[in-house]
């Protein structure tokens, strides 16, 4: 049964060109309560903006404190994964609707395919992967979709140096690095990416690269 809560969202109008947002971050919560209050605030964010939630399906850590921040806030939230890491990542009842797929890769494929931009939380290993394909997928003109970092107490900051010093040595063209969007907080960060204008720079082919590596023809205008 619906709540006054949802009732409430459900009522307002859209206040975002985003219906759906990806959001990669740990399985762990980290040490500092500082990101386990990032995810939450970003959680209501998103509630705020109307805009729903997919995600990689886990209910513990940073991803079970976003996604619950949202499904409680009454907007939909859509957690994709693999089958094999289902006894792992999910403790608990599951938050939202779970979409299980074979993969690691369907994963992705599926998340980029669902969602109108990305938001990376502090991570470790698996949330780097998942944000430096998107990335790629950008550079190489995949996708139009904005990237951004939630660069909670400076977390990124030494990936943005790294990326930066590519500039500099001549690995990554400057458009390229316009890619990647980052922000102290989640308003600051959506307000961002609200504003976001894709750059080009003999980027493939959108239609044949996105058949091929997402299993769909991308979506070219996102609305508004």
């Amino acid at each position: 049964m619906e709540t006054e809560a949802q009732a409430v969202v459900a009522k307002r109008p859209s206040t975002s060109r985003f219906r759906r947002v990806c959001v990669f971050c740990g399985s762990s919560p980290g040490k500092k309560a500082s990101y386990q209050l990032a995810a939450t605030q970003l959680g209501h964010e998103l509630v705020q903006r109307n805009i729903d939630l997919v995600y990689g399906g886990g209910s513990v850590g940073l991803m079970g404190l976003v996604s619950q921040a949202v499904h409680d806030g009454g907007r939909h939230v859509l957690g994709v994964i693999p089958r094999t890491l289902m006894p792992r990542e999910i403790t608990g009842e599951p938050v939202g609707e779970v979409r299980a797929v074979s993969g690691m890769h369907q994963r992705k494929a599926e998340m980029s395919r669902q969602a109108d931009a990305f938001i990376a939380l502090p991570g470790g290993y698996g949330t780097l992967e998942e944000l430096l394909e998107v990335i790629t997928w950008a550079q190489l003109g995949i996708h139009d979709k904005p990237v951004g970092l939630l660069n909670v107490d400076g977390y990124y900051n030494s990936l943005l140096s790294f990326v930066d010093k590519a500039v500099d040595e001549g690995f990554i063209a400057p458009a390229a690095r316009h890619i990647i969007i980052s922000a102290h907080t989640a308003h600051e960060l959506l307000s961002k990416l609200e504003d976001y204008v894709p750059m080009h720079e003999g980027a493939a082919a959108k239609l044949s690269w996105g058949v091929e590596q997402l299993g769909h023809p991308p979506k070219v205008d996102i609305a508004r």
